[in-house]
């Protein structure tokens, strides 16, 4: 067998990163979670000697799986509190210590959704209409969690091409009752003169509030602040991004044009000329949103003002905001 790390790579990492990649697994926590467990896999299958080959396994595992989604923030934070505890003297220590942690950090993972889901149906009422734009798991765990307190929700669902993950929203909605009202993205002005709260989720938060969120959220934003109607970001602390505390821009993930234009239409449209230099497709999957444009930012520790995500992250992440996979 090759000691190359990234040849002993096991299948269950592999696979992770192809599933995230082609977005099979979606969802912040969904990712960070499968991101954990794929590195347990690793640890747990690992045949290294000694534990500097262990290491270097599991460091070039995270650095697969990281390298799939660079805007997703949830993945690399997920990637560093597993590694953060990797510690031991042996290979049998270190292998524990992976594991453990891996298993720590998931058992967190799952009931931080349902601790931001109470608090963000504080800001619900019986009655309200609330927007929603692409598919968040966050943003529906606050929905789901005033359905139970007993309130009568109903909503406005954003279509939100390319891929229409509105429609995954959607479905997931007249599960529980909610009546829905689903509009392609072009409408949403139109119809947030119904609408109490526009509900999202968030990709990524930077230090100074900015929200990274799938492409159209900033233009939401703005037409929802022009009509008066409060804009609540629901997003886990993992999507929290530490980088940014140095001063790090977040990267803006551009997907294949073919979410956009078939092959087909292409053709037609370059007249049968597929490498016209004069033709192209852009497909950014996200965009910013200034923290003036956001009224609240809820996550398992409290709603918080987009200015002072700051102060959480520093107490989440101090100064260690570095890759340790490198």
């Amino acid at each position: 067998m090759t000691d190359e790390p990234d040849e002993r790579i096991v299948p269950d990492v592999r696979e992770t990163a192809a599933d995230i990649a082609s977005m099979e697994v979606r969802g912040a926590a969904t990712i960070a979670d499968a991101a954990a467990d794929a590195l347990a896999s690793q640890a747990a299958a690992s045949t290294a000697e000694t534990p500097a080959a262990f290491e270097a396994e599991l460091k070039a595992a995270a650095r697969r799986l990281y390298e799939t989604r660079p805007t997703a923030v949830s993945l690399p934070n997920a990637l560093r509190f597993v590694l953060w505890d990797m510690e031991g003297e042996s290979v049998a220590a270190l292998r524990e210590s992976v594991v453990e942690s891996a298993e720590g950090f998931q058992a967190d993972l799952a009931a931080a959704q349902d601790d931001l889901g109470r608090i963000g149906a504080n800001r619900l009422r019986d009655g309200d209409v609330v927007m929603t734009h692409c598919h968040s798991t966050d943003a529906l765990a606050c929905v789901k969690a005033a359905l139970d307190q007993g309130k009568e929700l109903s909503a406005v669902v954003k279509e939100t091409r390319p891929r229409k993950q509105g429609h995954i929203t959607a479905e997931q909605l007249r599960e529980w009752g909610v009546p829905v009202t689903l509009v392609v993205d072009n409408a949403a002005r139109r119809y947030l003169e119904r609408v109490d709260h526009v509900l999202v989720g968030a990709d990524s938060i930077a230090a100074d509030g900015s929200v990274v969120n799938k492409i159209g959220t900033s233009g939401l934003a703005v037409n929802a602040r022009d009509r008066g109607v409060p804009i609540v970001v629901a997003a886990q602390t993992i999507k929290l991004h530490p980088g940014t505390l140095t001063g790090h821009t977040v990267e803006i993930e551009n997907r294949d044009e073919t979410e956009v234009l078939a092959d087909a239409d292409r053709d037609r449209i370059t007249d049968g000329h597929p490498g016209d230099p004069d033709f192209a497709v852009e497909n950014p999957a996200f965009d910013v949103t200034p923290p003036r444009y956001v009224d609240a930012i809820v996550t398992e520790r409290g709603q918080f003002p987009p200015e002072s995500v700051v102060t959480l992250m520093r107490e989440l992440f101090g100064t260690d905001v570095g890759e340790p996979w490198d």
